[in-house]
């Protein structure tokens, strides 16, 4: 998956995201699909994070590679 894969997928997203909460329905079904939204969001985003340190040190962005959702949703803001 490449960068531009990537932000699409991460606009896509973050579009269903805005739908969910300008929704007036709040069930628990869309209390999951938004906490799994969330954790899809973060790992792209810490995904895209790889890939751009990796060629700014001239190493090969495609060799990044998602990390697991308890990984990424584990580190500090």
């Amino acid at each position: 998956m490449d960068e531009t894969d990537i932000l699409s997928r991460i606009h896509s997203l973050v579009e269903e995201e805005h739908k969910l909460r300008d929704s007036s329905e709040h069930t628990d079904e869309t209390r999951t699909r938004m906490s799994k939204l969330e954790a899809d969001l973060d790992q792209l985003w810490d995904l895209l994070r790889q890939r751009r340190a990796k060629r700014q040190y001239d190493e090969d962005p495609d060799e990044a590679q998602p990390r697991p959702e308890p990984q990424v949703e584990s580190y500090l803001q």
